[in-house]
């Protein structure tokens, strides 16, 4: 018997990054597709989490977090961008960033509430605003230095807009938002009720001596914005699934109303572990430079090469076009260059509403040194 179901998602099917990652493994290629490091985690951090099991912490925090946890975010955050975050309201910690983006947007959309969202754009976006009834309003951004029109935004914005998703340092383009985008973007939602969702996943990974330019340094942007935030993305453990979101109290309230019905809490001795990491500012001020050594090698192994880039200014990913290698369809490259040539890596159109097809991939150079070497001596000979 098969019982009559209607898909709130017919169009979804599996991810390109679940896709790419297990013909990596079934062609035994190298997986520069997915965003995960190929390295582990600091010996440290693993050590604090065994310690805080083997010190009892294995029941359910509290809702929000652990207070010392929200109070060193807090610290970290008004110290770096010069907010005034309170620990006591305006943090929560959450599964990943992915389950605070959810869970914003669950806590703001309504049925026939308008979102702007810049394309390319991250995949868990448009699902999370369809699920909620609300409309994806897709704005691509200008190539080839993915900047995003303001004009365009000005004139996409109606009474129906209720919020705007930004991601800076961006996923999959590596470009950053700098301070006259911020500004612009103020300037756009004042006297307006727009929310704003900020996806700062890769906040400390900019490079080129560049500053990460958070909505948190802008008082009237941040007094409507929800920021998410990793630390898998930035302490080398995405499988642990912990982040974090940040607003203020009247927007977090809101949050937290879906966040307990959702996870209620989460990991109680990581919680425990990230409390004292974060109390040596080392351990994150070191990303960049750290990313820009890896970024370097690898674009110095496919120097004089035929493919074409411009280099990210942040994240752990480098587009580089192909235009100059084939011309196909680059789902079909990806895959080619997977299956021939062991090379993983993810095509761009997957990231565009419109399936526009810029004839770039994405590769991952969150790698070790000898991967990175092994991956661009294939690719420069292509």
């Amino acid at each position: 018997m098969q019982i009559p179901f209607s898909s709130k998602l017919p169009m979804v099917s599996t991810t390109i990054f679940s896709v790419m990652s297990k013909m990596a493994t079934e062609y035994n290629a190298m997986n520069l597709s997915q965003g995960f490091p190929g390295f582990e985690s600091d010996q440290t951090l693993i050590d604090l989490v065994t310690k805080a099991m083997n010190d009892g912490h294995n029941q359910y925090a509290p809702m929000a977090g652990l207070y010392a946890l929200r109070e060193n975010i807090c610290n970290k955050m008004n110290h770096l961008y010069g907010s005034n975050y309170k620990p006591e309201t305006d943090i929560t910690i959450t599964a990943g960033a992915t389950q605070a983006i959810f869970t914003v947007i669950s806590a703001c959309i309504s049925k026939d509430d308008e979102v702007i969202l810049f394309a390319p754009a991250y995949d868990c976006y448009e699902p999370a605003i369809v699920l909620q009834g609300g409309k994806p309003i897709s704005i691509s951004l200008k190539l080839p230095e993915f900047s995003i029109d303001w004009n365009e935004v000005k004139e996409k914005i109606s009474s129906k807009t209720k919020m705007i998703i930004i991601n800076s340092p961006h996923n999959p383009s590596g470009t950053i938002l700098n301070q006259d985008d911020l500004l612009t973007l103020q300037e756009l939602v004042s006297d307006t009720g727009i929310l704003i969702l900020s996806d700062e996943v890769y906040e400390h990974i900019i490079f080129d001596g560049k500053e990460h330019q958070s909505v948190a340094r802008f008082p009237e942007l941040a007094a409507r914005s929800f920021i998410t935030a990793s630390f898998g993305k930035t302490f080398h453990n995405t499988g642990w699934k912990m982040g974090y979101c940040v607003a203020p109290k009247t927007l977090m309230e809101e949050f937290q109303k879906v966040h307990q019905f959702n996870v209620f809490c989460v990991n109680h001795p990581m919680q425990v572990a990230f409390t004292t990491y974060l109390e040596n500012s080392k351990n994150y001020e070191s990303l960049s430079s750290f990313y820009e050594q890896k970024r370097d090698l690898f674009l110095e192994g496919i120097k004089g090469s035929r493919w074409e880039y411009t280099p990210a200014s942040g994240t752990y990913f480098q587009l580089l076009s192909y235009k100059n290698i084939t011309d196909e369809k680059d789902v079909d490259f990806a895959k080619r260059l997977t299956i021939e040539h062991k090379v993983a890596s993810i095509p761009i159109s997957v990231f565009n509403k419109n399936g526009e097809d810029p004839k770039m991939l994405r590769f991952c150079f969150a790698k070790k040194d000898e991967t990175l070497k092994q991956a661009t001596e294939i690719l420069s000979k292509l």
